[in-house]
């Protein structure tokens, strides 16, 4: 970690969730498409616009910062999807057992991504920087 302040840590911790929200826009197309249930997959691919939505928000708040949201690799989302990834290759099993693997790995993002806004949010409203408390809270 390279932040001396809190608003150092607040903008890596942003650019982490940009990146974040990056990985997930090139990996839910192959997990949406690996649902065995077409609801499943629906919901994958309504989850992967509102990804695309997030990553908008975030790069407002680096545009209202005059700043570039880029530079930082998300390894916590890496690690994620990477075990993620194991569920989506794997042929030999029921579907509805790889169907309800890819259910957990999806709770698993969310909850990382629940945590990481909530932090960032947090710190946007310590640093009066309301219109991004109020675009994170969107999110």
């Amino acid at each position: 970690m390279k932040a001396n302040s809190l608003r150092d840590l607040y903008v890596e911790q942003l650019k982490d969730l940009y990146d974040a929200e990056h990985q997930l826009i090139k990996s839910l197309p192959k997990i949406a498409e690996a649902s065995s249930s077409e609801e499943l997959r629906r919901a994958f691919e309504e989850h992967l616009e509102k990804t695309r939505q997030h990553a908008q928000r975030i790069e407002q708040i680096f545009e209202g910062m005059g700043q570039s949201p880029k530079e930082q690799k998300c390894k916590g989302m890496e690690g994620l999807l990477k075990e993620g990834n194991e569920t989506v290759k794997e042929d030999n099993i029921d579907k509805d057992v790889k169907d309800a693997g890819l259910i957990a790995n999806a709770q698993r993002v969310e909850h990382y991504e629940i945590a990481g806004y909530g932090t960032v949010r947090t710190y946007a409203n310590l640093l009066g920087e309301e219109e991004a408390a109020s675009l994170l809270q969107q999110t």
